[in-house]
């Protein structure tokens, strides 16, 4: 009799929380997943769980089982993680979270290089400017940028930093003129960036590196920065972009940059991933991919 039968299901309903949320991480049934425990507890003779309607507790042989096989589980990943750097070639999935904007223009670049020179690697990306819980959500490696506030859970390589630059279409510029001074700025339309309704202020450093507030018309506020740019290019007013999103529409001449570098805040960006003793080879390729194609991206 297979002793890890039915040991994995049981950790990942434990760490899910429920049944419900275990089956739809592991691609099963409610009712699948449920089999598969009342299997397990009539093999070990024990009841594992207290389960109502509502909600599940460990039994406090369930709790030291459980505490068992999480070591024993970290213990064949460790196996497996050795016996992966025999490989030369990274394989397997790889599960990867990045940023809307950054994501699409720097981080996908990098991994669909990844894809094309190994092809046994599944790479799945999901974009979204939400800080994921990697353990939770079951992520391998995501790309953050601000402040690493999980940084006990999580491994980290450093990648860049984004500044920020104001921009705007030759179109508008030609029509209201460019501003020079920090004062100019009041009379000029802004798209300002929003979240939750709220709009961010435009803070820049004057030419004595003091801050200032810039006091824009924000005609329009987006939660995007995509769309930010993208209403730039069209006309609408200023815009304040990361460096590294500015500098691609000044090379094809949609937008010309007012005033370079000159946010007050620049963020870090970082490669994070869970703080575990292996490292699988898919994540360590993806790693150093991200550690030598990024930084050119962003000083460019």
């Amino acid at each position: 009799m297979d002793q890890l039968d039915g040991v994995a299901v049981f950790v990942k309903v434990i760490e899910a929380g429920s049944f419900t949320v275990a089956a739809e991480r592991l691609h099963l049934t409610r009712s699948a997943i449920g089999k598969v425990i009342a299997k397990l507890e009539a093999r070990l003779g024990v009841r594992l769980l207290q389960r109502t309607t509502r909600s599940q507790t460990l039994t406090e042989a369930g709790r030291s089982y459980y505490d068992r096989c999480v070591r024993a589980l970290a213990e064949l990943d460790a196996a497996e993680a050795e016996l992966e750097t025999g490989y030369s070639e990274p394989r397997g999935r790889l599960r990867v979270s990045a940023p809307l904007a950054f994501g699409h223009h720097c981080v996908a670049p990098v991994l669909f290089g990844l894809a094309r020179k190994h092809p046994q690697l599944q790479i799945d990306i999901s974009f979204t400017d939400r800080a994921v819980d990697l353990v939770e959500e079951n992520i391998d490696l995501a790309v953050r940028i601000g402040d690493l506030r999980d940084s006990t859970s999580l491994a980290a390589r450093h990648l860049g930093v984004q500044e920020t630059s104001i921009g705007a279409a030759p179109a508008y510029l030609a029509r209201h003129g460019t501003p020079v001074d920090i004062g100019d700025f009041g009379k000029h339309a802004g798209i300002a960036y929003s979240r939750a309704g709220v709009v961010s202020p435009w803070r820049v450093l004057d030419t004595d590196g003091v801050e200032r507030e810039l006091l824009i018309k924000p005609q329009l506020s987006l939660d995007d920065i995509q769309a930010i740019a993208g209403a730039g290019v069209a006309g609408l007013g200023l815009v304040q972009l990361p460096c590294w999103l500015l500098t691609r529409y000044v090379m094809t001449g949609e937008l010309v940059a007012v005033r370079e570098r000159c946010g007050v805040r620049p963020q870090d960006i970082h490669a994070v991933w869970p703080n575990t003793r292996y490292l699988p080879l898919k994540t360590r390729c993806a790693i150093d991919a991200l550690v030598a194609e990024i930084p050119p991206m962003i000083l460019r």
